[in-house]
């Protein structure tokens, strides 16, 4: 593929088509703009996929704690409701 782009690089300079080759050279700018943006998304997809996983995680140690402390306070409730009779 790089062999290509040099190939129609040089016959364009031969030809002396700076006018095309300048369009050629914008198209090249082009392309590789369009594969840094698609870089960056992929990357934020990915930082965006970790950040849910990670409040995932954080969600279930909280529900868990808050069922044992439901369980605690149940449990003091019974020792208190006991020792008042």
């Amino acid at each position: 593929m790089i062999r290509l782009f040099r190939k129609i690089r040089h016959k364009l300079l031969s030809e002396n088509s700076y006018g095309i080759y300048i369009l050629y050279a914008s198209g090249e700018i082009v392309l590789v703009v369009i594969g840094i943006l698609f870089a960056l998304q992929i990357d934020n997809w990915n930082e965006n996929r970790s950040i849910r996983n990670a409040e995932q995680l954080l969600l279930g140690n909280l529900k868990l704690e808050i069922s044992a402390n439901q369980e605690r306070l149940n449990e003091a409730m019974l020792y208190h409701s006991k020792s008042d009779h």
